[in-house]
């Protein structure tokens, strides 16, 4: 007869969700000297309790040394379980707060980055007029690339996500909110910085060294429909910004977040008229479970800023 193993964690305590707690805020500090600012304890009692949790789930979760802080394989796949359980139990805290007609608690808002200069965005308003309605809420405000964002909503680790729109999921419901230009830019050290560019097309295009995301967006769809090659990789706009400021590569930039290089003479747009596109970015929840009445008024405030400042129409891409 064969014994069936019994669970080492058995059941989850308020300990094990505070364990669990300190090990996330490890996990996003980078280590537990990092994560002392944040938890507000000693890195003594940090060690201490990653300790405990390592000892409560039989686990090696991860390794420090001289090297650094590393989370082990195990470690990762509990550092994703952790995100899932505290997110569910944000969650039921939430509703309990429903069901009281509370507005409290936390909320997490997760937006993709470089929408703080875009002049069509009004995030930060809508902020405020949530802050005015919902003051006892704490809100933790998130950047993210756009698959980052589209997971975490989906998972329940944010509530709300602000991310431009590539593909729609039947899972999320979608609220547009602004739009933003995208120009092709190049640095002061490329051959079409001073040479100007009157005759390019689109075909003449490829034969230039181009950056672009490294995930499904709205700038992959456009190098995947002009055929370019995407010769060098960024995950962020930061990262493409800095591979085009190597004067080695062409790439596509928020004109917004372009504009403070323009200024400087570091980069600028080649053939603006031509080479460009449109993003409309959309404000994302779950379908289910229904959204909290606290990341229902968050939504209804994104959606109440925009209003009266739609995003523009997308711009033609000419061939």
């Amino acid at each position: 007869m064969q014994v069936k193993k019994r669970a080492v964690l058995g059941q989850i305590s308020d300990m094990d969700l505070r364990l669990l707690r300190v090990f996330r805020s490890v996990v996003e500090c980078g280590g537990m000297a990092a994560a002392e600012l944040e938890l507000n304890i000693a890195t003594s009692t940090i060690s201490r309790h990653i300790k405990d949790l390592e000892t409560r789930l039989g686990l090696t979760l991860c390794r420090r040394g001289r090297s650094g802080f590393a989370l082990t394989p195990e470690g990762e796949r509990i550092h994703a379980e952790t995100l899932r359980l505290l997110a569910a139990t944000d969650g039921f805290r939430a509703s309990v707060d429903d069901i009281h007609q509370r507005m409290g608690g936390e909320l997490h808002l997760a937006v993709f980055d470089k929408t703080a200069s875009n002049p069509e965005a009004r995030i930060a308003q809508a902020v405020a007029l949530f802050r005015a309605q919902a003051p006892e809420v704490a809100l933790n405000l998130h950047v993210g690339s756009l698959n980052l964002i589209e997971r975490g909503v989906m998972d329940g680790q944010f509530q709300l996500g602000i991310i431009p729109e590539h593909r729609r999921s039947d899972s999320l419901a979608y609220d547009e909110l602004f739009g933003e230009t995208m120009l092709l830019y190049c640095g002061a050290a490329h051959p079409l910085f001073e040479a100007g560019a009157t005759d390019l097309t689109w075909e003449r295009l490829r034969s230039h060294d181009f950056a672009g995301l490294g995930y499904h967006s709205p700038n992959m769809e456009i190098a995947h429909r002009e055929r370019l090659r995407r010769d060098a990789t960024g995950f962020d706009q930061e990262s493409v910004a800095t591979l085009i400021l190597s004067g080695r590569f062409l790439g596509f930039l928020p004109d917004h977040y372009a504009e403070a290089f323009v200024r400087a003479g570091q980069m600028r747009a080649v053939q603006p008229e031509l080479f460009r596109y449109a993003c409309r970015f959309s404000g994302i929840t779950r379908r289910s479970p229904a959204p909290s009445r606290v990341t229902q008024l968050l939504r209804d405030c994104l959606v109440l800023a925009h209003i009266n400042h739609p995003a523009p129409e997308p711009c033609p891409i000419q061939v």
